[in-house]
């Protein structure tokens, strides 16, 4: 592996798990939110979701605008707290966690509306609090959701490229991850060695992840049977 296939990587995998810790806990709060009944649920649950069908690029172009130096979230930011998101190693995680909450959120909220509610009310009556039951019931539960989101989302992460290359530019050793160091490699002649070598790269990241996914949730779902 050359300097360039190293540093992709070490970035690549850097930037994705940055953005699914800081995205965890609040696809939790999100899909907990998602299972309740309020007004304007619809247009939450459809923002929620907007990234996974408009253009990434479109995505990229959002957070622009909102994180940006002179964006309304950005300009402030920069000002208060001396943070610069756009173009930086930060805003590629930015990037990415707005692309991969989706899928944590879907996949946590498939568990969440899987829970057997009669163990909830049951620990309700014997004086379990809200929080007391989220921790104790609902979080132990819903773990193999949160697993196979968590490990999705992060594969997603690796592979991401419009709303990173937007948001965030293609600079070497900062922000070019896998996706935006082939996209590099395949604009330079005769490059197809490298092209190819970044390509598997990718593809084992991805088929290591989603097949981890598979065998932590199962593995999830043994204990939790065992358990009860």
């Amino acid at each position: 592996m050359n300097d360039l296939e190293l540093q992709a990587l070490q970035l690549s995998l850097s930037v994705a798990w940055r953005s699914v810790i800081f995205s965890l806990p609040f696809a939790i709060g999100m899909a907990w939110l998602l299972t309740q009944h309020f007004n304007g649920k619809l247009i939450v649950n459809t923002l929620v979701h907007l990234p996974l069908v408009l253009p990434p690029v479109v995505t990229g172009y959002v957070l622009l605008l909102l994180f940006g130096t002179h964006g309304a979230i950005g300009q402030w930011l920069l000002q208060h707290l001396d943070i610069r998101l756009a173009f930086t190693r930060n805003g590629a995680a930015l990037a990415t966690a707005v692309m991969s909450f989706p899928l944590m959120v879907r996949s946590i909220r498939l568990s969440l509306e899987g829970i057997d509610h009669s163990l909830l009310d049951a620990a309700r009556t014997l004086g379990a609090g809200r929080t007391d039951r989220f921790i104790t019931i609902t979080l132990p539960l819903i773990t193999p959701g949160i697993i196979a989101g968590l490990i999705t989302a992060f594969a997603a992460s690796l592979g991401e490229f419009g709303a990173v290359i937007t948001f965030a530019g293609n600079i070497p050793g900062e922000t070019q991850t896998l996706a935006l160091a082939l996209y590099s490699v395949l604009q330079q002649p005769d490059s197809e060695t490298l092209a190819l070598h970044l390509v598997a790269i990718s593809m084992s990241l991805a088929v290591a992840g989603l097949l981890l996914a598979e065998w932590l949730t199962r593995l999830s779902r043994k204990h939790l049977i065992h358990a009860n």
